[in-house]
């Protein structure tokens, strides 16, 4: 009987085991086992001219958060364990398997569990023996091996985060010195203001005009009304020596309008 060292595994544990037809059957990111540790043909079907496989394939894909921590080996007459489920085929079509023994295996999520099922390997039956691996039993004509410790998952790597352009664009320096106008740079544009809003606000302006005490209208407000009368200084300096204005021609005209009272 040989003895094989095993080859350094994979501390990722097994995620998920199944059969394949062959290897254009077996599902993504699985790995098809074509041979024995020994080198010959690991398809469990035999015979001359076979044109269909069954090859023992398994996945270490973490995606799905599950791991697998046992797998066993029963025939078809053994209740299949608590907990445990037999393992998926991926076959061609028509191809038939006889099950007198079939692998099932039990599959826990990866955060409650420490160990798991790290390898699988097969040898010709009574023949080949792989060191510190478990033999889970024989199917036809060969030995099913699984390695089982604890396992290590890749660190999870932070995702670059993507920065917009309107981002990159902020300073925390201030605002610089005004841009030209350009047909990329237009000037602010005040909101437009609805009919309503106008009407509003005259209606606003003359209920403080009545509220003041002036009752004339609205329209008799001009741009001139509050600014003080003043000469220009040039005009005071000639007031004194050369124009007098006595108001003689108001004081007749009160007289005509008003005898009785000039009387």
């Amino acid at each position: 009987m040989s003895v094989f060292e095993s080859s350094g595994a994979s501390c990722r544990p097994i995620t998920a085991v199944a059969w394949a037809s062959n290897s254009s059957a077996c599902p993504g990111r699985f790995t098809l086992i074509g041979q024995t540790e020994d080198g010959a043909s690991a398809n469990f079907i035999r015979g001359f001219a076979i044109k269909s496989g069954y090859f023992l394939c398994y996945s270490k894909d973490l995606s799905g958060g599950m791991v697998v921590v046992d797998v066993q080996v029963i025939t078809d007459k053994e209740t299949i364990p608590h907990g445990y489920c037999y393992i998926p085929e991926f076959l061609e079509h028509k191809a038939s398997v006889g099950k007198k023994k079939r692998i099932c295996v039990r599959i826990a999520p990866m955060a409650s569990v420490t160990t798991a099922v790290l390898d699988l390997k097969l040898t010709a039956k009574n023949k080949t023996m792989v060191q510190q691996y478990t033999c889970l039993g024989d199917i036809n004509g060969f030995v099913v091996w699984c390695l089982k410790g604890q396992f290590s998952t890749p660190a999870p790597q932070a995702k670059p985060r993507r920065v917009s352009l309107d981002m990159r664009s902020l300073s925390l320096e201030g605002a610089g010195p005004p841009q030209p106008l350009r047909p990329s740079n237009p000037p602010d544009v005040p909101p437009n203001v609805s009919c309503r809003r106008s009407k509003l606000d005259t209606n606003n302006l003359v209920e403080g005009v009545n509220d003041s005490g002036n009752h004339s209208n609205i329209h008799s407000i001009t741009g001139m009304d509050g600014v003080p009368f003043s000469l220009h200084p040039k005009f005071e300096s000639q007031s004194d020596t050369k124009y007098k204005y006595t108001f003689a021609v108001e004081e007749q005209a009160a007289k005509r309008l008003c005898p009785s009272v000039c009387g």
